[in-house]
């Protein structure tokens, strides 16, 4: 592996994206190409998804290569066929729909030690982004500002749910391989990505376990980030020179608070009936739901408890400071127009069911 912490990553050079079909991943895709990148390798795991990812890089067929390949990092064959003759990787593959802890560690975690141990075969590789997620942070600390100088959970146990777990393990995966190997990497940490395609109300906000809605966020500001905006960040962070080691936030500017994010979707997409949780109150059923489940043995599992509590719904401020700085990233798509359309991809899913 090359060691000079400057990349230099030229139009021709070939880029892989796993995950290349998904929300974030075929936004990327698009990013690439749009900034003239033209040898574009597509790791995707189903026929329909690629159907979608290839009409969204329709208009850049004519100019650029765009490779669609199938294949499954549970596979070292298929990772060593990917990764082949790469000089780039943006990996965004991860068990994100996996409800258990060992179905998100293999298909995230196991998944990036087969891809990070295949590219050690190629002498090519200038860098390796890995896909976060901020709720890996650890807010138990008393900081008012979440920023990338935060702890991590070095913790976390069974309380943490299956994909943040799974993603604490990767970050350690990379770092792992980053160190042993020198496998030059950068990791971005987005909030909650939204845009169209993406229907669901944030947990952040509130949720409808117990039937009703309950809106939990109150005042808190709201980690969301557009997926274009997105996108944009994870591009850069493969293409700035001099980061190597890095580890960057991504969340917009403007954030809305949690009552003003429910009080426009219910404005724009459709009204319902919500409950407010006081923080007092929230804080209170998760750490007596955490205790009866430990006094039970886990008869009733640990869905609610303290550390979800800190990562959801404790009163936190998010910086993007690093990555505009850094980076020199600025979102494209201001908070206003995201959420229009946001809401108008919601009204239109409304509408279909």
């Amino acid at each position: 592996m090359r060691e000079n912490n400057a990349i230099t990553i030229s139009h021709r050079d070939r880029i892989l994206v796993t995950g290349a079909a998904g929300f974030i991943g075929s936004k990327v895709v698009n990013a690439l190409l749009g900034r003239g990148f033209r040898n574009v390798r597509c790791l995707v795991r189903s026929e329909h998804r690629a159907k979608q990812l290839e009409a969204s890089i329709e208009a850049y067929r004519r100019n650029a290569s765009v490779e669609i390949i199938y294949g499954n990092l549970l596979s070292p064959a298929d990772c060593i066929a990917a990764t082949k003759d790469v000089a780039l990787i943006y990996h965004l593959a991860a068990g994100a729909g996996e409800k258990s802890v060992p179905d998100a560690f293999i298909n995230s975690v196991v998944a990036t030690r087969n891809l990070l141990a295949a590219t050690l075969q190629e002498s090519r590789l200038r860098r390796f982004v890995n896909t976060s997620s901020l709720s890996v942070y650890d807010l138990k600390k008393g900081r008012q500002t979440l920023d990338e100088s935060c702890p991590v959970e070095t913790h976390p146990g069974i309380l943490r749910d299956a994909y943040e777990f799974s993603k604490l393990k990767q970050d350690e995966i990379v770092a792992e391989y980053a160190r042993q190997y020198r496998i030059p990497t950068v990791t971005v940490r987005p909030g909650y990505v939204f845009g169209p395609g993406k229907t669901a109300i944030s947990g952040r906000i509130g949720i409808t376990t117990f039937g009703p809605f309950l809106h939990l966020g109150g005042s808190n500001l709201i980690p969301i980030t557009y997926v274009d905006n997105c996108a944009n960040a994870i591009v850069l962070a493969g293409l700035k020179p001099g980061i190597d080691g890095e580890v960057f936030n991504i969340v917009d500017d403007d954030l809305p608070s949690s009552r003003q994010f429910l009080r426009l979707y219910k404005k724009n997409v459709r009204n319902f009936r919500s409950f407010y949780v006081p923080h007092a109150a929230s804080y209170a059923f998760c750490w007596l739901w955490e205790r009866y489940s430990a006094l039970s043995e886990n008869q009733l599992p640990p869905v609610f408890n303290r550390k979800r509590w800190y990562t959801y719904w404790k009163r936190t401020k998010y910086s993007n400071q690093k990555l505009k700085s850094s980076l020199g990233w600025l979102p494209e798509v201001s908070m206003a127009d995201g959420l229009a359309r946001y809401f108008e991809s919601c009204r239109a899913g409304e509408q279909h069911v």
